[in-house]
């Protein structure tokens, strides 16, 4: 067992005893210490494309034609 998986292990029941509030703001601090580890940082006033689905007709076409179409279900 690494040193790494001994920490967690030890880590564990501590972290089971706390209020789901003090639980969401321990996952607030790890996730903001990840970003901050991270190499990929956002710059600040910088637009960064995100895909959306405005637009996107022929994607619009075949899942109303899976919703209209029993047959074309894959899984029911």
């Amino acid at each position: 067992m690494g040193v790494l998986t001994k920490n967690i292990t030890a880590l564990l029941p501590l972290l089971k005893k706390l209020e789901w509030q003090e639980k969401v703001m321990l996952i607030q601090i790890l996730a903001a210490e990840l970003a901050e580890q991270d190499s990929t940082k956002l710059v600040p006033n910088q637009s960064y494309p995100i895909w959306t689905p405005l637009d996107a007709y022929e994607a619009s076409y075949i899942l109303t034609r899976l919703l209209n179409e029993p047959e074309l279900q894959p899984y029911k």
